[in-house]
């Protein structure tokens, strides 16, 4: 079964289960993948340092949001 008839398929469902169809779509989206997680976690340990030992510039909120 192709995806174009799975999709004429759904489309013939009723609004609710059509509904129940998307959420779980999207939730099969929502996963994380650990190497995309290990990356993120090695950057943000990386700029942590940088910080810490002053090598990195911070901004304030005020600068970043026009609070002046």
């Amino acid at each position: 079964m192709g995806k174009l008839e799975i999709i004429d398929m759904a489309l013939q469902l009723k609004a609710a289960e059509r509904y129940e169809v998307v959420e779980k779509i999207m939730q099969s989206l929502d996963k994380s993948d650990p190497e995309i997680d290990r990356v993120w976690a090695e950057e943000a340990l990386h700029r942590a340092q940088a910080c810490d030992a002053g090598r990195m510039k911070t901004v304030s909120f005020e600068e970043v949001f026009g609070g002046k």
